[in-house]
């Protein structure tokens, strides 16, 4: 009996030598998050700035809005977009709403899509699958947007505070 027990084959699937080295899905997407929150240090540094809104111009006629919209001890909501208006929604586009985490070193672009939650994207009960892809995406957008706009000259040098008109000043 004891030497059925000891030759079962193994049911533990094996990993191939690619898939030890490359990282998983959720590891990938933890990458991001922090290569997303070096690339923004690096180009408006948020996490010294005040709540408010911001643009950077740089001459091309695309200039870009930060807006620092929550400050609080360990995150920062933020919104980025180009001072140009999409002709179907009127919203800014592309544009995208982010959080960063100043503790863990990351950001993460929680949508894409102005106005619009991840559930009203993907819907209620979107498969796991489905929201790490979309995930993965946006993300993805964000980094390859962000080394865009410091190719452009973007920076904390061409980052200037806008005063908001409100209602009761006008």
């Amino acid at each position: 009996m004891q030497t059925l027990l000891s030759h079962r084959p193994s049911t533990a699937r094996k990993r191939s030598f690619a898939a030890t080295l490359l990282p998983d899905r959720f590891g990938w997407l933890m990458g991001l998050y922090s290569e997303n929150h070096q690339r923004l240090a690096r180009l408006f540094a948020p996490h010294r700035l005040a709540v408010g809104e911001y643009v950077s111009s740089v001459g091309d006629g695309l200039d870009v809005w930060l807006s620092v919209q929550e400050r609080h001890p360990y995150t920062l909501e933020l919104g980025l977009s180009y001072e140009m208006l999409d002709a179907s929604t009127g919203n800014p586009a592309p544009s995208a709403q982010l959080r960063c985490y100043l503790d863990a070193h990351m950001t993460e672009a929680l949508h894409c899509q102005p106005g619009r939650d991840l559930w009203q994207v993907l819907g209620p009960l979107a498969p796991t699958r489905n929201v790490l892809q979309h995930r993965l995406r946006m993300n993805g957008f964000l980094n390859r947007w962000l080394e865009y706009l410091a190719g452009q000259g973007h920076s904390l040098a061409t980052l200037q505070r806008v005063q908001v008109k409100t209602p009761a000043a006008a």
